[in-house]
Order: structure tokens, then sequence, then C-alpha cells
């Protein structure tokens, strides 16, 4: 919880003490204790913001009050006619109270206004968002010809900053996500609307750090329906090593694409999507058609065209910055991709498709048609589960099929299997899909409810780190990396394979 909400709920504590229970004289400031509450509670909602969580808190701060003003100004002749009424309204005051403490303690622990651990690495982080338009590329997804595929991409960078630099927000446009997930996942409008109020470890456009001339960078792509900070604890540690992270929306995929003039793109659902998708993967004679477009080899590739598409964005970024901040700062020699789930897909359709792509890390996705027949170039990473934990989640969470566990196990390993270059195929027993993600912060319930894997949140998130920052400091730094050698004693949960050329 935040510090002024901790407050409040415990000021409320003390004032239920005091309205019930007969305090000694060295101890009747107590007895004040009501509209201090009361005082907080506003104090609370104007600094630090108020949110859905907070409503009992601040529901009972005003019962609470009210129960002051009776007992202390409701003057003291007044007779009492009805002690037995007085008694059951008493009784009924001090059970909504108990009820009310215990609800307005355990909703904002739950669903937190939530914190990102500082990363590892020597490098403070700043970003920065960018509107690219591809005039070269129509828009398949509207109907009118004249549109052009539009992307948001964040840019995360090492930079100099201090302790009290400002830092970023979470989700620029929070609302709108927040509205979008409950639109495509049946949730409640506000479930996600506390998603305003969290910061990360990011400083807005703060100077790039001058250790070194230029970094080398990462194109990150989302999961459906996510968004493209969904992966903030893998990107920040890797930032903190001297990397520039680049991630990008893609308009129809994302759940809401928010465009510097007010304009709105909603992503479509996995039902909408999915024959697409499943084109790409297992296709089919019949190919779907969108917008009277048949699209044999389904959508990956068209979306693996704003991968391609961002590299020319970033080298134009890298010649003159609009900012003044990045120009000359990327090392567009050494490039390299990760995405999860359907951004896991498309990244590896996008290295078959771009040599300018050095390394390639999939988390958790099938493979393309394409990718499995024809292999990856360049040194790839799988980072994944066994089949058996992918069926423990189905029976604690729904989905994952026995189709789609056999498509996922079946199109990684051969794409694994048919690799030119270095391969490296990471299994984490026990995470589910939901851990290759920020969900894990979403809630301290997230595991107990299904939601994530028997596997401790944080723990899943140090492997995958670890992982990831190995296997891109080797094949895009040429550091040593001991950790993609062998299996490592560290690391228990972890089945490890590696496949040299």
């Amino acid at each position: 919880m935040r510090p002024i909400e901790t407050i409040l709920l415990l000021v409320n504590l003390m004032t239920f003490i005091a309205l019930v229970v007969g305090l000694p004289s060295s101890v009747s400031w107590m007895r004040h204790s009501a509209p201090i509450a009361l005082l907080i509670a506003i104090a609370q909602a104007l600094a630090e913001g108020s949110r859905w969580q907070m409503v009992p808190a601040y529901v009972l701060t005003g019962l609470f009050f009210l129960v002051w003003l009776y007992t202390n100004i409701v003057p003291l002749g007044v007779p009492v006619k009805k002690k037995r009424t007085h008694r059951l309204a008493f009784a009924l005051v001090l059970i909504v109270s108990l009820l009310g403490l215990t609800v307005s303690s355990v909703l904002p622990v739950i669903m937190p206004v939530f914190s990102f651990q500082h990363p590892s690495g020597p490098y403070e982080i700043g970003t920065l968002t960018y509107h690219w338009v591809d005039d070269a590329r129509a828009e398949l997804f509207t109907t009118n010809p004249n549109d052009r595929r539009e992307l948001m991409a964040q840019i995360w960078y090492p930079a100099k900053g201090n302790s009290s630099s400002r830092r970023a927000p979470y989700v620029q446009d929070a609302d709108a996500l927040a509205t979008a997930q409950a639109r495509l996942h049946n949730l409640p409008e506000f479930t996600l609307s506390h998603f305003r109020y969290i910061t990360t470890n990011a400083i807005p456009s703060a100077p790039v750090a001058d250790n070194v001339p230029s970094y080398p960078v990462l194109i990150f792509l989302e999961g459906l329906t996510g968004y493209r900070q969904m992966n903030t604890f893998q990107v920040e540690e890797l930032v903190s090593h001297g990397y520039i992270v680049v991630a990008i929306d893609q308009p129809y995929a994302a759940a809401d694409v928010v465009f510097p003039d007010g304009r709105q793109v909603a992503g479509l659902s996995k039902d909408q999507i999915d024959g697409l998708i499943q084109q790409s993967v297992s296709p089919v004679d019949k190919a779907p058609i969108l917008n009277g477009q048949s699209l044999e080899m389904g959508i990956i590739p068209y979306f693996a065209q704003d991968v391609i598409s961002s590299l020319n964005q970033l080298t134009a970024l890298n010649q003159a910055d609009p900012n003044g901040i990045l120009t000359g700062r990327l090392d567009l020699q050494r490039i390299g991709t990760f995405g999860v789930s359907l951004g896991g897909i498309v990244v590896g359709e996008a290295c078959r498709l771009e040599p300018r792509l050095r390394a390639c890390l999939v988390m958790d996705a099938p493979m393309s048609a394409d990718v499995v027949r024809t292999g990856l170039q360049q040194p790839s990473m799988w980072i994944t589960r066994d089949a058996e934990t992918m069926r423990l989640e189905r029976r604690r969470a729904g989905g994952w099929s026995e189709e789609e566990i056999d498509q996922h196990q079946t199109t990684m390993r051969a794409a694994f299997e048919n690799l030119s270059g270095d391969g490296y195929f990471v299994g984490i027993t026990g995470m589910f899909h939901a851990n290759l993600m920020d969900i894990p912060y979403w809630s301290p319930l997230a595991s107990p409810l299904g939601i994530t894997g028997p596997i401790d949140g944080q723990r899943a998130h140090s492997i995958i780190n670890a992982y990831s920052l190995a296997f891109f400091n080797r094949h895009l730094k040429g550091q040593p990396a001991a950790l993609l050698d062998r299996h490592s004693e560290y690391y228990p949960e972890v089945t490890f394979e590696r496949r040299r050329p």
C-alpha cells in the first residue's frame, strides 16, 4: 500500500478502538481520531489519488465521523427513549465496522499499486515514446485503402539520472488500457484503473549514459490483447545492463493503441483474430479472408513487417532523433528481438525474414509453419515450459487444449532442431504463461487463483532475466555467458538444452 493509505487504515483502526472501548485519560486525544481520519482520507485522495480498492476505507471513515458527530454533538439533555434501539444500532455499527476494517485492509493489498524491483545493472533507465507511420504499407485491418500502418513505439535506454529524478508511469494511457482489458476479458471496467498510479524505474527524456558511444538494440513484441509495457520487469533489467529496448504496440493485436491525436484502435479478441494466426501456424486450404483479402499465409507475416518497418524507423531516428536525445546512440549493427506469446510467433517470423536481426528470443509461443520448415539462421533461444505444466495450468485456470499444447511443444521443438546457428531451449517447471509477463506483480493472489504457476513469481522473473541477459550478452556483445554452456545448479527448476551448428 501507499504511505498515506497505510496511515488512513491505521487511524481508522484507532478510531474504531476509541469509539467502542473506554479510553484512559492518557490517550484521550484518540477520541478525536475520527475527524483526523477524515482529513487524512481527503489528503490521501488528493495527494496519492483515489482508487476503488480504497472505497471501503473511505466509507468506513465517513461512518466513523458520523458516529463521532452523534456522540459528541447531540445535546446531552436529549432523553434516550429507546435504549434497546440504541443497543441494536450500536451492534450494527460494530459489525459493519469490523467488516469494513477487514475489507478495507485486504483490498489494497490483494490489488496493490505495485512497484517494480530495481534492476541489477549499473545503468539508470530513460524512456521516450514515438509515433511511426509507414507510408509504404496499407492497413489491412481497415476497409479504407488510404489508411497506412501506424505504430506506437516506446524506447527505453541507458541513461544518466539520480534517485530524485521523476519516474515515468507504467502505462501512459492507463484508463484506455483498463477499459480495453475489461472489454476483452469480461472484467469490471474499474479492475485495472489503479494502473494510472503505478510508476517504473524509468526517467522520462533523461540524457543517454555516455559510457559508450552507442548501445545494442532489442525490439520487444507484446502478446495478443497485451500492451507494450507488459514485460517491464524484463525490459528494465536488459536496459540496466546496457541495451536499448524498443517495444511496439501493434494495432489490432494490442489491447488498445492510443495515438498522439487521441485516436484509439481497439484490439481484437482471441476469437476474432485466432483464425488469422492459426493460418500462419497450421495453414489450411481455405484461407481466412480479412476485409476481402485472402491471407494464405495468415496474419503473422504482416505483423512481422511491423518489425522490419521499425528497423527502418530506427535507422532514421539514429540519424536525427526529433527529441535530440538518441541521435547516433543506437548500434544498428547489433540488433536482437524478443517477444512473448503472439509476440513470440511474430519474432520468429521476423527473424526468418530479416537478416539485420542478429539474435532471436521466443517466449512460450508456437512457431509459424515457415519458420518450422525453413529454420532460422540467427542464434535463437526459446523460454517455455513442459507440456505437463501447461496441463496443470489448464486444470487451474482453463484453456490450453491438448491440440494447443501439442502445437506449442512440437513447433518450438522443430524450430529448435532445425536451427542453422546456436540454439538454446530453456524450460521452466511450474511456470504458467502469465509468469512470462508482469502479471505476478498485479496481485499476491495470482498464484493461489491459478493465474500464475506454483513457481514464485519473482523467482520466475529472475530466471527469465538471467537467461535473456546471458543470451543477448553472448550473441550481441560477444561476452562470456557460462549460463549458456550447461545446466546450472543455481536454477534447478530449469531444463536446459544447447544446440550448436
